[in-house]
């Protein structure tokens, strides 16, 4: 008898990581430092959560299906946004709604692959990626990032097989927060487009990028909807996690096909959900901007911090985003040692493991830290703990 798909992949890692919890107390003097999911732990904006409340007590179809690929204002001032941060000409035709970034990354994946095709992902890898490849019956294609975290696309055309369905891409990077230049983005579009395959640039922390620059000049290519498949979400600008409002811009005829995934497993996105995010981008752009400016003061805290870790042997191999990602001086693989620290530091983090195939030893010295929900005394706190652990070295 054939396995189920959801046997052909791996736990939840944050799921996981939680357990990791169960039986160990933490005293009122040293308490939990839980840098292991990227999502911000406070409420929206008390002016969105006011909007969300009129619209519920006041508009009677919040409550009822709409449309599948999202309200049609909200993809309009998606479409509209999106052209003034990235220039070139997005129509509202050209957005779907989702209910998440996942499930947009899922949806995409449902217009491009068979049973068997191949999509090819730079690793470390997000971890729920590789979950859904493994759930849709393809193949997730490692392309190894080397020093700088960065992808080269030369190696990655040299991966390309006549299955290879797309590549992704995830910029500001889940889980190294490295920000992808506008110069190696181009190129893997061009090489995706000179193959006749799928580009995906995953974009959910876009709004927390370093640089005042655009992140990249795709949407100005001509008939650029034919290659790009491009996500983003809510969730982190406007603290929507709990309502679940993503998006995916590409052409007409791959939404048609990713409508009838849409349909099959939502039918409609959250629809308060949908209103907070359109008043959101009509209202909060002031504010957004001071959530950036927080988030890179926070970033800079890890910058300084560093001091602390580099003369014991630790390594800071990406920044950006919401993540740091550090390499470990120990002679256990991260694997152990991330359980260990929730013991003997009261952190919790993911091991580099989770962001790897099996086969694959690198994330043995990897740590990821979220770092969003820390302010800079938390950080300072954070890295004395981790120059406070004393174990084997490699």
């Amino acid at each position: 008898m054939t396995a189920p798909r959801t046997t052909t992949t791996f736990p939840p890692p944050v799921m996981e990581a939680r357990r990791w919890l169960d039986s160990v107390s933490f005293p009122d003097d040293r308490p939990l430092i839980n840098v292991s999911q990227a999502a911000p732990v406070e409420p929206p904006h008390p002016d969105m959560r006011q909007a969300m409340a009129d619209a519920v007590l006041g508009d009677d179809s919040v409550h009822l299906y709409g449309p599948v690929l999202g309200m049609p204002a909200l993809r309009s001032e998606l479409a509209a946004r999106t052209a003034r941060i990235y220039g070139g000409e997005i129509r509202a035709e050209l957005v779907a709604i989702t209910s998440g970034c996942n499930q947009a990354f899922a949806a995409a994946i449902s217009t491009l692959c068979a049973e068997g095709d191949e999509v090819i992902i730079p690793v470390p890898w997000y971890f729920n990626h590789k979950m859904w490849l493994d759930m849709a019956g393809a193949v997730a294609v490692p392309l190894r990032c080397e020093g700088d975290m960065m992808p080269d696309p030369w190696d990655a055309a040299k991966l390309i097989t006549p299955r290879t369905r797309a590549i992704v891409l995830v910029t500001p990077n889940n889980p190294t927060g490295v920000e992808y230049p506008d110069d190696l983005i181009t190129a893997f579009y061009d090489i995706c487009k000179s193959r006749g395959i799928a580009l995906i640039v995953d974009e959910t922390y876009r709004d927390f990028h370093a640089s005042t620059d655009i992140p990249h000049s795709l949407f100005k290519k001509a008939t650029w909807d034919d290659t790009l498949i491009h996500l983003y979400s809510f969730s982190k600008a406007y603290r929507l996690t709990g309502h679940r409002v993503g998006a995916m811009i590409t052409s007409t005829a791959r939404l048609a096909e990713a409508e009838k995934f849409l349909d099959t497993v939502a039918i409609c996105p959250n629809q308060v959900g949908q209103h907070a995010a359109l008043w959101g981008m009509q209202n909060l752009d002031q504010w957004l901007g001071g959530e950036r400016d927080e988030i890179l003061t926070r970033r800079a805290a890890i910058t300084d911090n560093m001091q602390k870790l580099k003369d014991k042997g630790w390594s800071l191999m990406g920044l950006g985003g919401y993540f740091a990602y550090l390499e470990h001086p120990f002679a256990m693989s991260s694997a152990e040692l991330a359980p260990l620290m929730v013991e003997q530091s009261g952190i919790l983090c993911l091991p580099g493991t989770m962001f790897y195939p099996e086969d694959n030893t690198a994330g043995t010295r990897e740590l990821r830290i979220a770092f969003a929900n820390l302010d800079a005394a938390g950080i300072a706190t954070l890295f004395d703990r981790l120059a406070a652990l004393d174990l084997p070295r490699r």
